[in-house]
C-alpha cells in the first residue's frame, strides 16, 4: 500500500516512544521506506538499534550524524520525504517548531523539510491543556502542519485526560490516510454546519451552548480532503477554518436557517452538525438590561427547525443530522430521523467522557431509518468524520 513512499519518523523523549517500534514494523510491512531521526533524550525510551533493526535503516541521532551513504544526510532526508511523522510530539520539540528553532537533528530536518509533517503530541495532560502549548499547536496548525489529536484515558504519570499517543495502527492510518487519499467527493458539493449558534438577549449578552464546532470542522477538512467542494456555514468559534473551504460565517439560527437555505439546491450532501438553538429571546433590548430587585422573565419564541425545512424540501441530497443526548439515545435519535426525513443521524451521549463538547474525540453512533446501528469506539473527531463520510458514500441513494 505504501511502496515507494519515503516516510521520516521523528522520536522525541517520552514514555510513549516505546509505541513507536510496532508503528515503524507496520509501516515496512505495507512496503515504506522508513528513516528515523531520534532526539537523544529519545534513546532513553527505546534504543537505535531496535528501530534500526525494524526500518532495516541507520538510525540518525547526532546533530553531526554521518553515514557511508552521502545520499542520507539530513536535509537529503528532509527533502527526499513524502511526509515526516513527529511522534511523540514532546511539548519542548513543538515548541522549537513553533518559534524556528533549530538546535538538534529532528527540528533541524523539520525547518528543512519540504515534505509535509505530521505531529502527534503525547505528554501529562496539564502539559498538553496549558495555553501556551495550545497556541503553539495552532500557529503550527494555521502553516499546514497536520495535527494527530492525543486521545484521552489514563496516563504514565498517573494523571487523567487527553495527552496519550494513539496506538500504533491509528497512527499508520493516519499515514495511510494522508498518502494515498481517497478522492471519491471529487465533483461533490457538501454543506457542514458547525458550532452553536448565538441569540441576543441585549447588545452585552445571549444565549448559546456548549458546542465549539471541533466536530462540523473536522468533517468539513475531511470531506474537502477527499475531493468535495465543501460550503461550511458557521456559527462562531475560536477555530481556524480548514483549509480550501468556503466559510459562510453565522450568528443567530435564523441567519444559519437562510445560508443553508441559499446553498441548498446545488448541494449533493448537507451534514448538520451545528447545535442550533431551539429558541430566541421574543425581544432583545436595544440596551443593555439593567439588574432590579425582582426576577427577571425573558419570554422565548421558536427558532425555525432546520433541519426539518431541509427534509421537507429534500430531493436528489442526502440529508445527515446530529443528536447530541444526556439520556434515552437511540430512542430520541431513531424518533429525528422520522420526523426530519434523514438518510441517517450520527449520535452521542455528550455526558460520556472522550465524548463532550470541546473534546478531540467522539465516541458516536450511527443510526438508520430502518433502525440498523453502527456503534463506533473512541477516535479522534477527523477520524469520525471520515467513517461518517464513509457511511454517507455507501448509500444506494448516492451512488445514484
Amino acid at each position: 500500500m505504501l511502496r515507494g513512499k519515503v516516510i521520516v519518523i521523528g522520536i522525541c523523549g517520552g514514555i510513549a516512544a516505546y509505541k513507536m517500534a510496532e508503528v515503524v514494523s507496520r509501516l515496512k510491512k505495507l512496503e515504506a521506506e522508513v528513516y528515523v531521526i531520534m532526539t537523544p533524550a529519545a534513546t532513553e525510551f527505546i534504543t537505535p538499534m531496535t528501530l534500526s533493526t525494524l526500518s532495516q535503516n541507520a538510525v540518525a541521532v547526532d546533530m553531526f550524524w554521518q553515514t557511508g551513504d552521502p545520499h542520507i544526510q539530513h536535509i537529503e532526508l528532509a527533502q527526499r520525504a513524502d511526509v515526516i511523522l513527529i511522534a511523540p510530539a514532546t511539548a519542548n520539540m513543538v515548541g522549537k517548531i513553533a518559534a524556528g528553532i533549530a538546535d538538534d537533528l529532528l527540528s533541524t530536518t523539520v525547518l528543512a523539510a519540504t515534505a509535509p509533517v505530521m505531529l502527534a503530541p503525547s505528554m501529562n495532560v496539564h502539559m498538553y491543556e496549558n495555553p501556551i502549548f495550545q497556541e503553539n499547536l495552532k500557529r503550527l496548525h494555521r502553516f499546514g502542519y497536520q495535527i494527530v489529536s492525543p486521545g484521552a484515558g489514563f496516563l504514565a504519570c498517573g494523571d487523567t485526560g487527553p495527552g496519550r499517543l494513539p496506538e500504533p495502527e491509528i497512527l499508520v492510518q493516519e499515514l495511510v490516510r494522508f498518502l494515498s487519499p481517497l478522492q471519491d467527493l471529487t465533483g461533490k458539493t457538501v454543506l457542514v454546519t458547525a458550532g452553536g449558534t448565538q441569540e441576543p438577549l441585549d447588545p452585552v449578552r445571549y444565549l448559546t451552548n456548549r458546542s465549539t464546532g471541533k466536530m462540523g470542522y473536522a468533517i468539513a477538512e475531511a470531506a474537502q480532503k477527499r475531493g468535495a467542494r465543501v460550503i461550511l456555514v458557521s456559527a462562531p468559534t475560536t477555530l481556524e477554518p480548514p483549509a480550501g473551504v468556503d466559510i459562510v460565517p453565522v450568528t443567530t439560527a435564523q441567519a444559519m436557517y437562510h445560508a443553508v437555505m441559499e446553498h441548498y439546491p446545488q448541494c449533493d450532501a448537507v451534514i448538520k452538525a451545528a447545535a442550533v438553538a431551539d429558541y430566541r429571546p421574543r425581544l432583545a433590548a436595544n440596551q443593555k438590561i439593567k439588574k432590579e430587585e425582582n426576577n427577571l422573565v425573558i419570554e422565548l419564541e421558536r427558532n425555525p427547525d432546520i433541519l426539518f425545512e431541509l427534509g421537507l424540501q429534500k430531493n436528489h441530497q442526502i440529508l445527515v443530522g446530529f443528536a447530541a443526548e444526556t439520556q434515552n439515545l437511540t430512542e430520541y435519535a431513531g424518533e429525528k430521523i422520522k420526523k426530519k426525513n434523514l438518510d441517517f443521524i450520527v449520535a452521542n451521549d455528550v455526558t460520556r467522557e472522550g465524548a463532550g463538547f470541546g473534546t478531540d474525540t467522539n465516541i458516536v453512533t450511527i443510526v438508520y431509518p430502518d433502525g440498523r446501528m453502527v456503534p463506533l469506539a473512541q477516535m479522534s473527531k477527523l477520524e469520525v468524520a471520515d467513517r461518517i463520510l464513509n457511511e454517507m458514500t455507501a448509500l444506494p441513494r448516492w451512488k445514484k
